[in-house]
């Protein structure tokens, strides 16, 4: 309960507070391609519940027509010039903060995944995500904006080893942890360090 009413003070503070940022890089935006502002992703939820996580568009418009749902990778030509800052900053996920207020996601928690995602092993085999270790256990809370695989783990490890991650944060969770993450996550929005591989905390 009390990281229920955190969440939406925090979040209700945040979205009045931004309410510039939007205006600012909904403008930037449009300015760049004219495509729509906002996006729409199906996420799993707690006890596996779908949801539409809104982010601020960072790609091509319609960048998955071809290829389905891929993950950005380093130097992703998808990425607009706009979308290059807002990901580096995490810019483009404040409009979850709406999905924090709904109660679709936590302050903290895990990163929420795509349904029907999978990983691409260095031998060419495709596992579903939901085979593998820890994926349950993940949805046992509220997926997070943050948390400590988001702000610990580099982007390229596997997500059997993001899941480990994912599984220790749910047997020391607490409240200043959760202010520890939130913390170090303005840290490297500051720095401008989201999509580097070896930040520095």
């Amino acid at each position: 309960m009390m990281k229920r009413l955190f969440d939406i003070c925090v979040a209700s503070v945040g979205l009045l507070a931004s309410a510039p940022l939007w205006v600012a890089i909904a403008t930037a935006i449009k300015i760049e391609d004219r495509g729509p502002v906002l996006f729409r992703q199906a996420r799993v939820g707690r006890g596996g519940r779908v949801f539409g996580a809104l982010k601020f568009r960072s790609m091509i418009q319609n960048a998955e027509a071809k290829t389905g749902p891929v993950q950005a990778a380093e130097d992703d030509r998808r990425v607009t010039r706009v979308g290059r800052l807002l990901r580096a900053t995490a810019m483009d996920e404040l409009p979850q903060l709406w999905n924090i207020l709904r109660g679709d996601m936590s302050f903290v928690g895990p990163r929420p995944l795509r349904p029907g995602e999978v990983e691409v092993r260095g031998d060419g085999r495709l596992v579903h995500l939901d085979q593998m270790p820890g994926y349950e256990e993940r949805h046992l809370v509220r997926p997070g904006l943050t948390g400590l695989t988001q702000v610990y783990a580099p982007r390229d490890i596997s997500r059997t080893s993001k899941f480990r991650l994912d599984r220790l944060y749910l047997r020391r969770a607490g409240f200043w942890l959760d202010v520890k993450l939130i913390l170090l996550s303005f840290w490297i929005t500051g720095r401008g360090e989201w999509e580097s591989r070896n930040r520095h905390l």
